[in-house]
């Protein structure tokens, strides 16, 4: 990090959010720094309040307590924060969610030309390079349907990426997928870490997690249970519902 680290305000900045499903208290307090350039991997059991948490980072989900202030910009009921913000984060899901009447193409320049004004030339150009880094630049004319899950899901990281985001959010990105397709994608993300990209990333990959994060964030019944760097949380986790869920998970 920059010796001006004082003066650089994390990216992502959580204080006390909270977020409620009519009784069901999801999120019970979740403060969390991200700085610009770091990698965090949120893992935990099913229901413990992850998806919902990312998906408060571009207000798919609202927080009904506490703060959260992506790239200096406060979400709010104000919908023009909510699309400043939108802009800067791209979102990657379980399902894919493209176009499947649009091609390869037109599903990832949809975006750009709609929403930055780009022509189509120019939003051509920049698809195809990011068709090039995902490793798919032949699946360009094709449709979602004629391609496979792993494909699929990295179309839609490059859909993303069109956008030129500062911030990517992944969703579980890999639990749709057939195992043999859970590597290609992974590497992607890899590949997009290792480039600087500030990523969080909700998986149960915990050789991605080993390898590219910088902190790991053990989310159980909407708490934040334990955080550290992945050699903290592998090799020496403080609780024993981290222990219990790694050992569950590593050793299946």
């Amino acid at each position: 990090m920059g010796e001006n680290q004082e003066k650089n305000e994390p990216i992502i900045l959580c204080k006390d959010v909270h977020k409620w499903f009519d009784d069901f208290h999801a999120l019970r307090g979740i403060s969390m720094e991200v700085q610009l350039r770091e990698v965090v991997v949120i893992f935990g059991p099913s229901g413990s309040g992850k998806s919902t948490f990312i998906r408060t980072l571009n207000r798919l989900e609202e927080h009904q307590r506490g703060q959260i202030i992506v790239d200096g910009i406060e979400l709010s009921h104000d919908v023009r924060n909510i699309e400043r913000i939108r802009m800067e984060t791209g979102m990657v899901f379980q399902q894919f969610n493209l176009f499947p009447h649009l091609s390869v193409l037109q599903n990832i320049t949809l975006a750009p030309i709609w929403v930055r004004k780009w022509t189509k030339d120019q939003a051509e150009e920049v698809a195809m390079q990011l068709l090039e880094r995902v490793g798919i630049p032949e699946q360009a004319r094709k449709f979602p349907g004629q391609l496979s899950g792993g494909q699929q899901q990295r179309v839609a990281i490059a859909r993303a990426l069109a956008m030129q985001p500062k911030i990517m959010l992944f969703d579980e990105p890999t639990s749709a997928l057939d195992p043999e397709m859970i590597k290609e994608v992974l590497d992607v993300m890899i590949e997009l870490a290792r480039s600087g990209m500030t990523m969080l990333v909700v998986t149960h990959e915990m050789g991605f997690a080993r390898g590219v994060a910088d902190r790991m964030y053990f989310f159980d019944e909407g708490l934040i249970v334990e955080s550290g760097s992945p050699d903290d949380i592998f090799n020496n986790p403080r609780e024993d519902r981290t222990k219990l869920f790694l050992s569950q998970i590593l050793h299946h």
